[in-house]
């Protein structure tokens, strides 16, 4: 599963990121790794962007971004 198919409220850990080079890089500069929990605060199902919350802060992603976290949401282990 990746991130851009999680709805607001779900919560979810890190598993990979499928992204390399530049993108990859920007995704672990913003504070985005394996292994790191987040929670989806919002999500538009058409429209960018997405945001999630991360050790309390707030980052948004365009879903063309966010599908390249592969995540698996708490609960489902």
């Amino acid at each position: 599963m990746t991130l851009d198919e999680l709805q607001p409220g779900n919560e979810c850990n890190i598993k990979k990121l499928s992204a390399r080079d530049k993108l990859g890089q920007r995704l672990m500069d913003m504070g985005i790794y394996p292994g790191l929990n987040l929670k989806v605060v919002r999500n538009a199902p058409l429209e960018d962007p997405l945001e999630v919350e991360v050790d309390g802060y707030f980052i948004s992603l365009r879903h063309d971004e966010a599908r390249f976290i592969e995540v698996e949401r708490n609960g489902d282990r």
